[in-house]
Parts: C-alpha cells; sequence; structure tokens
C-alpha cells in the first residue's frame, strides 16, 4: 500500500532479525552498593535522537521472528538502528506533532538510515496525520519499560537434539546475552539477525535452562524449556526478578544516530517520560506489547 510522503516499499526477507536501539546503548547500569541481589537499579532513560518518521503496513511480525498482533504498536529501524537484532522487543518513546507513543523494536527497515524509524500505521496516526506520510520526531530508547507478563520461549521448527533456536519475548529491554546451562556452567548462545538464540551442535533433548542478560546488565534464569517447535512456552519467569550482572555492558557502546541530541535526560525513573503537552504513550506501561511486523512495508 502506497503512502503519502512514505518510502520506497520494501521487502522484508524471513531470515532477517530486528536489532535493539542502538540507543539503548547509552543506558547506564547503576549498581547499589548493599543493595538486594535481586533489586535492580533504576536505570536513566537514553538520549533522545531526532530523526523522522514514515509508516507501513504492520501486523507485529517481522524480522524480530515476533507473533501478529491486531492493532500493533510497533516500529521497524533502520540496520545501523537494528544492530544485526540487538534492538529486537526493545521499546521506543516516540514524540512528533500530535503526541508520544511507545513502541516495540519488531522490524528491520533496510533503506531506512540512521535516525529515520518506520512506524505501524496504528503508531504514526498517534503522532502525526497520516495524510503528511513523514515527519519530523524525536524518540528514545525506554529503559525498564512494563512487562505485560512472563517471559515466553518459542523453539524454532527444525530444532532437535542436534541443533536447537530459541526466541524470547516479554523481556522488556533488549537482551545482550542468552546462555544455555551445561552442567555446573554456562554456554553462550548464538543471537542470528532474526532474533533466535542458536546452539548450532545441539544440546539434547531437553529440558534446557538459559539465562538471560538485558541490556541494562538485568540477568534472570528460565529453566524447564521443552523441546516442542513452534510452540510458544509460558514460563512464569519475570525479567525483573533477577539480579544485575556485575560484569555486563549494555550492548553496544555509543547512540544510534548521528542526530542524538547532546543531553542526554537526567531522570533516573525506570522508563522514559513522555515529552511535555504529549500524550501519555497510550498507558503502554501497563497495555500488552504488540509482537509483529508484516513482511509488507512501503
Amino acid at each position: 500500500m502506497a503512502l503519502l510522503g512514505a518510502v520506497p516499499r520494501r521487502y522484508l526477507f524471513g531470515g532477517i532479525g530486528a536489532v535493539l536501539v542502538a540507543c539503548i546503548a547509552v543506558t547506564v547500569v547503576l549498581v547499589r552498593s548493599g543493595s538486594a541481589a535481586c533489586a535492580a537499579p533504576a536505570v536513566p532513560a537514553a538520549a533522545k535522537v531526532a530523526g523522522k518518521a514514515t509508516f507501513y503496513a504492520a501486523t507485529g511480525a517481522g524480522n524480530c521472528s515476533f507473533d501478529t498482533v491486531s492493532a500493533p504498536l510497533v516500529v521497524a529501524l533502520g540496520p545501523s538502528d537494528y544492530r544485526a537484532g540487538a534492538a529486537c522487543g526493545g521499546y521506543l518513546d516516540v514524540s512528533g506533532p500530535k503526541g508520544t507513543v511507545r513502541v516495540k523494536v519488531t522490524d528491520k527497515c533496510p533503506e531506512c538510515a540512521a535516525g529515520h524509524i518506520d512506524l505501524s500505521r496504528e503508531a504514526f496516526t498517534k503522532i502525526a496525520n497520516p495524510v503528511d506520510g513523514i515527519v519530523p520526531i524525536t524518540f528514545r530508547t525506554v529503559a525498564d519499560p512494563g512487562l505485560p507478563g512472563a517471559v515466553t520461549v518459542r523453539v524454532k521448527e527444525g530444532s532437535s537434539q542436534y541443533w536447537l533456536a530459541l526466541r524470547f519475548d516479554n523481556h522488556g529491554n533488549a537482551l545482550s546475552s542468552a546462555e544455555l546451562k551445561v552442567g555446573s556452567g554456562w554456554q553462550k548462545l548464538q543471537r542470528t539477525d532474526f532474533n533466535y538464540w542458536i546452539d548450532e551442535s545441539g544440546a539434547g533433548s531437553g529440558p534446557f535452562t538459559v539465562r538471560l542478560t538485558d541490556s541494562t546488565g538485568r540477568q534472570t534464569v528460565v529453566p524447564n524449556i521443552k523441546l516442542t517447535p513452534e510452540k510458544v512456552q509460558g514460563t512464569g519467569v519475570n525479567m525483573y526478578s533477577g539480579a544485575v550482572a556485575k560484569a555486563a555492558t549494555p550492548a553496544g557502546s555509543k547512540p544510534a544516530s548521528a542526530s542524538a541530541s547532546a543531553s542526554a535526560s537526567t531522570s533516573t525513573a525506570p522508563s522514559a517520560s513522555a515529552e511535555p503537552g504529549a500524550t501519555t504513550a497510550e498507558a503502554a506501561d501497563a497495555a500488552p506489547p504488540p509482537q509483529r511486523i508484516s513482511n509488507t512495508c512501503n
């Protein structure tokens, strides 16, 4: 569907995965001495980035391999912001002429330059008039967004005792690593650009235990993952209930876009606040996030 002022139609391929916005890289992990191991310190919001937004026909599915949802509030990022899938599952607060909306990173926009984001139509209409097609915006990565529920995991089709691929969701911040428990230690899984974590040599018949670390350094352990391909498994594990890994660092080391503002937010609230005078990101902290983008975009 062609849209006024929108970028040329792009085509998404199933083998591509979505990446966490590189701005999340500027999020700093503040470890308070004497705090309980399970109590993660507040993380300041990432720096604001100035850019532009277009929109396309999104369903919540896309390169991050999330599931299709109705009325998705989602975003596709250009290669430099997508960072080979490292941005997948993270959130942005996007402010435009009409207000602010919170969106989940679920897709890649191959032709988008740094700072150019491609929103779902539903998200775009909350910040601008669709007739405009393309509008100036600012956005920032949200630290510790509200969670819609416990972490979920999907075992990819084709997985077996000889090859294993796992996709995680409902982790709030983007993930920086996933490690499989092997004996008394942990073995790192390989991240793909389509948002699956892979053990190329296989891990047996399961069940499996995986330790997740997000971009703020927070860790949690997800046990009892069954080898049941193509099924989404609930885990009962809340990503924010784990400890902060002292040795972990945010994924990446610089803001995603060259246009990032020199002044970062000084707020220490768990999530980025909306711009003054804007709408409230649709109470996104309490609302379930959309989970997938269409394979067609404009």
